[in-house]
């Protein structure tokens, strides 16, 4: 089992240094890790280069984490009675290849998106739980940072009710939450503050590169 751990997590790390963020933004001849949050995920994106490239950053973040979880469970392991454990590990190597890519000397985003993706892979009926728990969150507090958090901590939550004594999962799952309240220190600490940037503000771009 150790070994295909160790093979998931690299496939997922593989996948999650794509920062789909930081090439949309070279596209716009704008280095999204130099404005805003310094951050090449969906936010930061959404805020400097606006709604079109947020959310091409958004799906590029979910799929690249969707892809390797289904070749996993799909066609790599298929056969493997833990294959579900491997397909969680393999999102946990996207989101570590997310927030910390090599390519990028280990500043990336923070994460939420590829969690998605490897939620919706993972087990696609939490889309009907959490999506609702995402959107109204924001909805209401206008906070991205907020309805983020509630996301991973929703997942343990759902991995414990859907594979009830998988106390492997469930740690594994942790591990999600516990990268993105690591991620998210500043948010938290400028949400205490009353200072977090709300939905909608925009980062100005003072020159393009």
């Amino acid at each position: 089992m150790f070994t295909n751990i160790i093979i998931c997590l690299l496939i997922g790390y593989l996948f999650g240094c794509f920062s789909t963020g930081y090439v949309i933004g070279k596209i716009n001849k704008v280095d999204i890790t130099k404005y805003g949050s310094k951050s090449s995920g969906t936010t930061n994106a959404l805020r400097t280069l606006g709604a079109k490239a947020g959310l091409y950053t958004l799906l590029g973040d979910v799929i690249k984490a969707i892809i390797p979880v289904l070749l996993v469970k799909l066609i790599i392991f298929p056969d493997l009675e833990y294959v579900l454990l491997l397909a969680l590990y393999t999102g946990l190597g996207v989101v570590l290849g997310h927030n910390y890519p090599v390519f990028l000397k280990f500043k990336g985003g923070k994460g939420i998106a590829s969690t998605g993706g490897t939620m919706l892979a993972f087990d696609p009926l939490i889309v009907v739980f959490a999506l609702p728990i995402f959107a109204i969150s924001v909805a209401i507090t206008k906070y991205v940072s907020i309805g983020s958090l509630l996301i991973s901590m929703f997942f343990p939550i759902w991995v414990i009710i859907r594979n009830p004594g998988n106390i492997h999962m469930l740690l594994v799952a942790c591990v999600f939450t516990l990268l993105a309240f690591i991620k998210h220190k500043d948010n938290i600490k400028r949400l205490l503050k009353g200072t977090e940037n709300k939905l909608g503000q925009r980062v100005k771009i003072e020159h393009q590169e």
